[in-house]
């Protein structure tokens, strides 16, 4: 963690992918916008090791170092409970009264969208709080 405390809290769903990246940039930028601490959270379903959406340790460094530099308050959470991500979020943002969730957008098939769900989608329709969606 770094900087001053700050009032409100914004969670970020960030995975070491070209959308995870995305949410995480953006995520920066609302927080420094609206005067808020920072939580990332990196989750898998408990299959951390061959979940390519499960930050590395190497990938987490950077992170790491790169959300020092840019001086606002932040805590990264890597939760591979066996939940789904998208609960994890959610559920993340519920315990914190976070004001906002950011999370990255893909593209993905119809029957990508069937077969295996949505993260993205489940946390527009779970999430209590405003939720912003990017893409890369």
């Amino acid at each position: 963690m770094t900087a001053a405390a700050t009032s409100g809290v914004l969670v970020v769903a960030y995975t070491p992918r070209p959308d995870g990246r995305a949410a995480l940039h953006r995520a920066v930028e609302e927080a420094r916008l609206r005067g808020l601490r920072l939580v990332v959270i990196n989750a898998s379903r408990g299959d951390a090791l061959v979940d390519p959406g499960f930050a590395p340790p190497e990938d987490v460094a950077e992170v790491r170092t790169w959300l020092e530099s840019t001086g606002l308050t932040y805590e990264l959470r890597q939760l591979p409970s066996g939940a789904e991500p998208a609960d994890q979020v959610v559920d993340a943002a519920a315990e914190l009264d976070a004001e906002l969730i950011v999370i990255g957008m893909r593209r993905r098939s119809p029957v990508g969208k069937l077969l295996l769900g949505s993260t993205a989608q489940r946390v527009l329709l779970d999430a209590a709080c405003a939720v912003l969606a990017v893409k890369p």
